[in-house]
């Protein structure tokens, strides 16, 4: 039998920093999946995703996920993880497997965060610009993880 995999939750609104951070991860070893990611590799240039293609980007993603567990790779998702509800709709497809997954909370001031997403250029699938409007919408409406979800730690990026 594989060894348990290490599965990484990042969790933070828009122009938090996760996929710097993600990206870390990744270069020690861990397979890192991303929406972002995938949609660009799809061709996609703008977000929000339309939401047919946001949902099956998810189940690509979850199918993903579950076939590292059972070869025993870590793995950080890189995605908003904006609600306590997705955390644990997550959290609910790793129980069969028995991993608890870390959350990595990437904390930022609304200010930094805005600013960081008007600034990016679409020039990669972890630049994709929102409109403002939106933006503020994720920050204003993300849902920070509580101890009671399993492990967090805490990132500033700001």
């Amino acid at each position: 039998m594989n060894a348990m995999s290490r599965v990484i939750f990042m969790c933070g609104p828009a122009g938090s920093g996760k996929s710097t951070v993600a990206r870390g991860f990744e270069a020690a070893g861990m397979v890192r999946l991303s929406v972002d990611s995938e949609a660009w590799a799809r061709g996609h240039r703008t977000m929000p995703l339309p939401e047919a293609v946001a949902a099956e980007i998810i189940t690509v993603l979850e199918q993903r996920l579950l076939a590292c567990v059972r070869a025993g790779q870590d793995v950080v998702l890189d995605l908003s993880f904006w609600s306590r509800q997705m955390r644990d709709d997550w959290r609910a497809l790793l129980a069969p497997s028995g991993i608890v997954p870390e959350i990595v909370h990437v904390v930022v001031s609304r200010e930094t965060a805005l600013a960081r997403v008007a600034a990016r250029a679409v020039g990669h699938s972890d630049d994709f610009r929102l409109p403002r409007e939106i933006a503020e919408i994720y920050y204003d409406h993300f849902e920070p993880p509580t101890d009671d979800e399993g492990p967090v730690t805490v990132v500033r990026t700001d």
